[in-house]
């Protein structure tokens, strides 16, 4: 009788997995858009700046030249917010519960944008090489959690500076986007590479003093969001030289 109590249904326990990692794919979320809340805080009060300076030029010159300049800068400026507060609200909620076509070079520009301010503070120039791909299929806001894990790692992965690479590029027989993020970085050891999609396996000692990073779920949970996609990732890294990401994903029919 005891073991009869104590015997679980198989098909409650995999309910019941399944639950739970919905769950944390949606604590991770919350995560990434509080990461970038202070970078998008500092970068809202640039804009504001910039609108005030500019608004001020303006209203001392009566000159149509001046004025017209202050109006370009504050309505650029209005435009660049708006972007922001667009992508960061996409990061916050589905955009569909399913998936759609969506454009993979967009949602990775944005993700750029609110990343900007970051990757200048700590001296991280990115290089994008961008070639034409049809739409993938995807939720929009999935994909910009991955890009903004991934691109987070890399920053990390140059605490003294360095270069990273972004590459989008079309695998036609495969009828896939491939999106490539490389780093120049410290690399990661051989003997810890077969590990980095482990659920709770880090490299990392913790968060680094931006709070980031260090949970040992960003990556797994990467992993779980592009096979949900019917999506490939893999990784190239060599120490001293730097870290690829390599995601795949399927064109949308």
């Amino acid at each position: 009788m005891e073991n009869e109590n104590l015997s679980v249904n198989p098909v409650e326990l995999q309910e019941k997995i399944a639950l739970l990692e919905d769950r944390l794919a949606k604590t991770e979320q919350l995560t990434a858009v509080g990461e970038l809340a202070s970078t998008t805080t500092h970068e809202f009060n640039n804009i504001l700046t910039m609108i005030i300076n500019y608004a001020n030029l303006g209203l001392r010159h009566e000159d149509k030249e001046t004025r017209d300049r202050s109006f370009t800068k504050i309505l650029d400026s209005a435009k660049r917010a708006a972007r922001i507060t667009s992508t960061v609200l996409g990061l916050a909620r589905n955009r569909k519960p399913g998936f759609e076509p969506s454009d993979l070079t967009s949602l990775t520009e944005d993700v750029l944008l609110l990343l900007e301010k970051e990757m200048n503070k700590y001296k991280i120039a990115v290089e994008k090489v961008f070639q034409p791909v049809p739409n993938i299929m995807g939720n929009g806001n999935q994909i910009q959690q991955i890009l903004v894990n991934l691109l987070i790692n890399a920053r990390q992965a140059m605490p003294n500076g360095g270069r990273l690479l972004l590459k989008i590029a079309p695998v036609p027989d495969q009828k896939m986007a491939e999106l490539t993020i490389r780093d120049y970085g410290t690399g990661i050891p051989p003997e810890k590479l077969p590990h980095i999609f482990d659920a709770f396996y880090t490299t990392k000692k913790g968060p680094d003093e931006s709070g980031k990073g260090g949970t040992g779920l960003g990556l797994s949970l990467c992993k779980n969001i592009i096979e949900a996609h019917h999506g490939k990732i893999r990784v190239e890294s060599a120490l001293g030289k730097g870290t690829a990401f390599i995601i795949r994903l399927p064109f949308a029919e």
